[in-house]
């Protein structure tokens, strides 16, 4: 058996425990949590415009406002990989 990716391990893990009550194949499943993947992206870590250096009040503060705008791009990217790995797509996500 081939190593399963951690998406494809929670999906394993939830046909597992929900196979009782879905009578779908995996395809279909794996296709929800795609999407449900994708509108939490889309809700929790939503695209952001550019930073305004003119809105630091201080280095510090435009460094800490970067820092946290990569984490949240980061974050951002690591839920479509998965979303598109559930898929089938090989292809990468969004670029920033």
């Amino acid at each position: 058996m081939t190593d399963l990716s951690p998406a494809q391990k929670a999906v394993a893990a939830f046909n597992e425990r929900c196979g009782l009550c879905f009578s779908v194949d995996d395809d279909w499943v794996e296709q929800c949590l795609a999407a449900a993947l994708e509108a939490v992206a889309d809700q929790v870590v939503p695209e952001e415009e550019g930073l305004n250096p003119v809105n630091a009040w201080n280095v510090e503060d435009w460094n800490h406002m970067n820092i946290t705008r990569y984490q949240r791009e980061e974050t951002r990217r690591q839920l479509l990989a998965i979303a598109a790995e559930l898929r089938g797509d090989t292809t990468t996500t969004e670029t920033p």
